[in-house]
């Protein structure tokens, strides 16, 4: 990654809010998954995820607004494909809530608890989607370092290939539902370091970031 110069402009007030809603966002799946699996509250855990969604939702809106003048002199659009992965697993994660909220008072043999667990699962593609076009978008613009780009890759393949396995997940839980589990966890510290990227100076919007000479940029 580029580092900042006296120079450089400060970062905008939209990208700093950007980097601050990412890793509250971080924070706030973090602490649902805990407030869910040590008090085994999942309506508390519930009325978290709201505010994981607005804040995700910012989150990608700032790093495509921060990525999109050097994206578009290069005539790609790496962005706006993680932005669609994050608003399509916010889609996807509110229907797991709501079946998760709907449980207690559900006809067990329903078929809602596999119900939710598959949708749980294959939201992984979604979460790929937002790591992939996030990380190559922001190692080709020089926003991140490629070490944050190839943890984005790693995490999104993982994720990716639980989503794939989903039946076996679903019908089968263990190992295969390591993968998954590894890709979450990979996926909350890339956030963290998203996060930290976005704060830095010279991550401001429209501000186009170019290669020093004699390096190269990750290919697409």
């Amino acid at each position: 990654m580029r580092k900042p110069n006296i120079g450089d402009p400060p970062t905008s007030v939209f990208t700093r809010i950007a980097g601050v809603s990412c890793l509250g966002f971080a924070a706030t799946i973090v602490l649902a998954n805990v407030v869910d699996r040590v008090v085994d509250a999942d309506g508390l855990a519930a009325a978290l995820t709201p505010t994981a969604w607005v804040l995700s939702t910012l989150f990608g809106a700032g790093a495509v607004s921060a990525l999109w003048r050097s994206e578009r002199e290069r005539g790609e659009a790496w962005s706006l494909v993680g932005f669609a992965g994050l608003l399509l697993q916010n889609g996807a994660f509110a229907a797991v809530v709501a079946l998760r909220l709907a449980l207690p008072s559900a006809d067990r043999s329903a078929g809602l608890p596999a119900l939710h667990d598959a949708l749980f699962t294959l939201n992984g593609v979604f979460l790929a989607l937002a790591l992939t076009g996030l990380s190559v978008g922001g190692a080709r613009s020089a926003l991140i370092p490629r070490w944050h780009a190839a943890l984005g890759l790693l995490s999104a393949a993982l994720l990716f290939a639980s989503a794939t396995l989903a039946p076996l997940v679903v019908a089968r839980p263990g190992p295969p539902g390591l993968l998954g589990l590894g890709g979450w966890l990979l996926w909350v510290g890339w956030l963290v370091a998203y996060g930290v990227a976005l704060l830095r100076p010279g991550a401001r919007v429209g501000q186009a970031v170019s290669a020093r000479p004699g390096e190269t940029m990750p290919c697409s």
